[in-house]
């Protein structure tokens, strides 16, 4: 039990700094790097305690139940695979926090960063950890969102707002195809659970969907990952800070679609379809990225296209398949995140002291940066696969696996050759990187003296070169043991393990080194100058750009071909949509109708009761004449639509339905007295507008008033089929017999509110909340039409002074009311899971107690005498109908499980109590919250105008007394 809580706790803790980090003062640098560093030090903590039992078991699970009906669970689960992958996180997470602390300017919002930062490693931890299918997709989309956020953190720049959305565009497009990918593999194997996926090869490669399931899976993996043809986000995201770039292109983000790979590959690979498009894929991409690289004049850059190109290596290895191409890549894993981490932190050393990322302009900095360079040097060595450092050692196994030989065909037998050529490629671009920035003749034209960085900035950097030359000289003591854990977690009882040694001899792999190493360094001392003064990019190529075809095909099918179908059929005006919306309802109701319903002769219930009838005939009249009003005259509208609305209150207690007839008389006066005041800043409308005397616009309104005809007769003929046939067993009468039972109440809609479908509830008020919060922020930014800022004729000076003395009494009265709906609020709440209420009615309830004062008195008045702050309510509101949810997990039960029994009150005796009055407690801040934040918003209008009003009376004096004066 204690390694559930354990892993639940290690994907929970990053979150929860975020939280914290994004509560902090926006100066708070030290708390939130102190937050950020303390949350993963913990995660490591957690880790090595797992260390023990994950030994003993091989893989630990843990399961909160959250749907249980239907099989979805929140699943976690933890191998020797994911262990070290979330230890790479952690650990490499620990240094970059570290290294912003002292990378970021002080005047940066690093509270929001180190927030961004945590939430996107909760994010990795969660993909990772993920023990069902379908939640590594939310968690996988996750890290796309908070990845977008941290790529845009300086969203001040052009260029890192455009790499964000490209980033978004293309890793969540891969998303959306990886959980259609999902949903397939799922359905083929009957589970989303991990372990029956990966247990289920065979079925699944059999399946003549597999192909489908393949192809989607692999464009997932393949967009995170940034193959080809997907490489090119992945340079427009180096606008991001270099702390960023040093995480995600490391050990995070772009590993995730490596990482997908190689966990599949027992469920997916093994297949000839699987080898050509995975090692193909990788190959193509290993070597465009090798030789685009060697071309980049921004160093940032170069590192960012190395980072595609060993990206592939990684992907080609899990498409080879075999034992030893599986450890090679989780090796080459860990390789490349510590020696890439340690190069991009490099890089942003270089920029953060001498201004510039321009290799052009950066040379002889090892002179004044020794300590910086002698880093740069051992960091770049181990991307060139020198010997002795860590890089050499997965490489040499990498290019040993391309002559293993695996379908006997020529992209078989080309695969050593193509290694080799990507490979001169790396080291290429690697020793470019050394001597075009360390050495040469000194620069003299950088914007800033170049120094050494401050000692806590440089660490981090000697940490990760440290562990690169220990893992190259050692590699049997500090890596083997981890790789052939994890390899054997992915692979099974059938890996035999492999051994990691300096040296295995002379063979083809070190031949193919030495050629690589040396003809790399040939090819740049050859062409060093020609590089320097050419563009940015490979000879004849440097204009076909992946990034501008990228571009061009958002433009064309984000806006230039839906700008012509708009043109073609589209409308801004409101009324050909609704009349659109309204034929396709209509059309889609005949379609699924026709021929099905049948209005056959059936047996009355009841006999049509005359007052109900006439009751519906006014109803009926105030909706006709609401719409014949609503154009001209408004006010005469509002209220008609109010005698609708208060007719269906009375058709709901007519046919014993209280709790609907409560809710509907509330909500009416709040919406009823919302438009009135609303109203008020609409412009007037006074003359009738000529043109709907026409022929044209009376054949107009005789068309849409035959749509609407036609629809609401078809409505109510469904209704009336519906409601006039005999009842027959259904999903209410489990509700009706279970109320009591499994809720604790005898209010059988409150307690489907709140206990049985508290989930659909809690989205509800989630929604209630965005639209509150929607609204304040559209009026905030309103301003209502000169002609409605004047006091309305009804408002003049002499009608104003008499409307004091009119209101004197009434808003005596609706002050008194305060108190006295309060106390109603109250009844509605507490008798609401037995008798007509509930959180929601008594939500309403409290609204129009403040709405009342608005009425009777200023906005002033009010709000010197009354605090409500409804955004606080709001989300108070939003956090105790979580908290109830959570609560349930604390007792093992899942997400909004209530529980009802009857405890003993001194003085009273037994009364019913239910937890899920707590949720109630929740819909009823929101709701109040939601309902007064909205009204605060209309009424707030009433003070600027009078603003504006003073305004132009100021300035009109001063234009007399210029006139006087003149």
């Amino acid at each position: 039990m204690i390694e559930q809580n354990l892993i639940l706790i290690l994907v929970a803790l990053p979150f929860f700094a975020a939280l914290i980090n994004a509560t902090l003062n926006v100066s708070a640098h030290r708390a939130a790097a102190w937050s950020s560093g303390l949350s993963l030090g913990a995660g490591l903590l957690i880790l090595l305690a797992l260390m023990p039992p994950l030994t003993e078991q091989g893989i630990l699970r843990s399961v909160v139940q959250w749907v249980p009906s239907v099989r979805l669970n929140l699943s976690f689960r933890l191998d020797w695979f994911s262990w070290s992958f979330t230890f790479l996180v952690l650990f490499i997470g620990i240094l970059v926090v570290v290294y912003a602390r002292f990378y970021l300017d002080k005047t940066d919002p690093v509270p929001r960063f180190y927030s961004f930062l945590m939430a996107f490693t909760g994010a990795m931890v969660g993909v990772l950890t993920s023990g069902n299918i379908l939640m590594l997709v939310v968690f996988w989309e996750l890290t796309s969102l908070t990845s977008f956020l941290l790529i845009g953190y300086w969203y001040q720049n052009q260029s890192a707002r455009d790499g964000a959305r490209m980033a978004l565009v293309v890793t969540g497009s891969g998303g959306l195809c990886l959980l259609v990918g999902m949903l397939v593999i799922g359905q083929i194997v009957g589970s989303y659970d991990l372990d029956r996926v990966l247990g289920s090869g065979a079925l699944i490669t059999s399946h003549p969907l597999y192909p489908v399931a393949l192809v989607l899976f692999l464009l997932g993996a393949f967009t995170k990952s940034a193959q080809f043809p997907f490489h090119f986000w992945l340079p427009g995201a180096m606008a991001a800070p270099t702390p960023v770039s040093s995480f995600l292109h490391s050990a995070t983000m772009v590993k995730a679609g490596v990482f997908l790979l190689i966990r599949f590959q027992p469920a997916l690979g093994g297949t000839d379809l699987w080898f050509w498009l995975v090692c193909g894929t990788g190959m193509a991409t290993l070597t465009i990225g090798a030789v685009i690289g060697l071309f980049r004049h921004d160093l940032k850059g170069l590192l960012a296209y190395s980072t595609i190109s060993h990206l592939g290596l990684i992907t080609a290895l899990a498409g080879m398949g075999s034992p030893l191409a599986i450890a090679a890549a989780v090796f080459h894993i860990a390789n490349h995140a510590i020696f890439k981490a340690s190069l991009f932190m490099m890089a942003g050393i270089v920029d953060h002291e001498t201004g510039t990322r321009d290799m052009r302009r950066l040379s002889g900095l090892r002179r004044l940066m020794p300590v910086t360079a002698v880093l740069a040097i051992l960091g770049s060595a181990a991307m060139a696969g020198v010997p002795l450092l860590s890089g050499f050692l997965s490489k040499e196994m990498f290019l040993a696996e391309t002559l293993a030989g695996y379908d006997d065909s020529l992209f078989d037998q080309a695969l050593p050759v193509i290694a080799t050529v990507a490979s001169l490629f790396s080291a290429a671009y690697s020793l470019r990187l050394v001597h075009a920035v360390f050495f040469g003749p000194e620069a003299t034209d950088l914007p800033k003296t170049p120094h050494e960085p401050p000692h806590w900035m440089r660490l981090p950097v000697e940490l990760l070169v440290c562990l690169s030359v220990l893992i190259g000289v050692i590699p049997a003591l500090t890596i083997e043991p981890w790789v052939n854990l994890a390899a054997g977690s992915i692979i099974g009882p059938a890996f035999e393990g492999v051994h990691i040694a300096i040296w295995h001899g002379f063979n083809t792999a070190l031949l193919m080194s030495v050629i690589a190493l040396g003809g790399g360094a040939a090819l740049y001392l050859l062409t060093a100058k020609a590089i320097e003064a050419g563009p940015e990019g490979p000879p004849l190529l440097h204009r076909l750009r992946a990034q501008k075809i990228y571009e061009r095909i958002l433009l064309e099918g984000t806006w230039k071909i839906p700008r012509l179908v708009y043109q073609s059929i589209g409308t801004e005006r409101l009324q050909p949509q609704i009349r659109m919306l309204m034929l396709m309802a209509v059309i889609a109701g005949l379609y699924s109708l026709w021929g099905v319903l049948q209005f056959s002769p059936v047996p009355r219930m009841h006999d049509m009761n005359p007052a109900f009838a006439l009751m519906w005939v006014v109803g009926a009249a105030c909706a006709a004449g609401a719409a014949v009003q609503a154009k001209y005259h408004r006010f005469a509208a509002v209220i008609l639509l109010g005698g609708a609305g208060l007719v269906t209150c009375v058709t709901f207690a007519w046919l014993s339905a209280p709790d609907l007839a409560v809710t509907q008389l509330l909500v009416e006066i709040v919406t009823t007295v919302l438009l009135l005041l609303g109203l008020r800043w609409l412009p007037k409308r006074n003359e009738e507008i000529p043109e709907d005397k026409e022929v044209q616009a009376k054949a107009r309104r005789l068309r849409d008033f035959i749509i609407a005809a036609f629809a609401g007769l078809g409505l109510a003929l469904i209704s009336y089929a519906l409601m006039t046939r005999p009842l027959i067993p259904n999903i209410g009468d489990w509700f009706l017999r279970n109320a009591y039972y499994e809720g604790g109440g005898t209010n059988t809609v409150n307690v489907i509110l709140v206990d049985f479908r508290a989930f659909d509830t809690f989205g509800e008020i989630t929604v209630l909340a965005i639209v509150g919060l929607t609204v304040y922020a559209l009026l905030r930014r309103f301003r209502p039409a000169p002609e409605s800022a004047v006091l309305p004729a009804q408002q003049g000076p002499f009608v104003a002074e008499a409307l004091k003395d009119y209101l004197t009494i009434p808003a005596l009265i609706m002050r008194w009311m305060f108190p006295v709906l309060m106390l109603v609020a109250a009844y509605f709440f507490f008798r609401g899971h037995d008798l007509p209420g509930g959180g929601f009615s008594a939500g309403v309830t409290m609204a129009i107690a403040f709405l009342l004062q608005y009425i009777a008195h200023n906005v002033r008045w009010v709000e010197s005498r009354l605090v409500v702050l409804p955004i606080r309510w709001m989300g108070f509101g939003l956090l105790i109908a979580g908290a109830a949810g959570v609560g349930a997990w604390l007792f093992g039960y899942p997400f909004l499980t209530a529980h009802a029994r009857y405890i003993d009150v001194p003085l009273i005796g037994k009364v019913p109590a239910a937890s899920a009055m707590i949720f109630d407690t929740g819909v009823f801040a929101l709701v109040m919250g939601a309902t007064v934040l909205m009204l605060i918003a209309i009424a707030h209008q009433s003070l600027r105008s009078a603003r504006r009003r003073e305004q132009t009376g100021e300035a009109e004096k001063d234009t007399n007394a210029r006139k006087e004066i003149v």
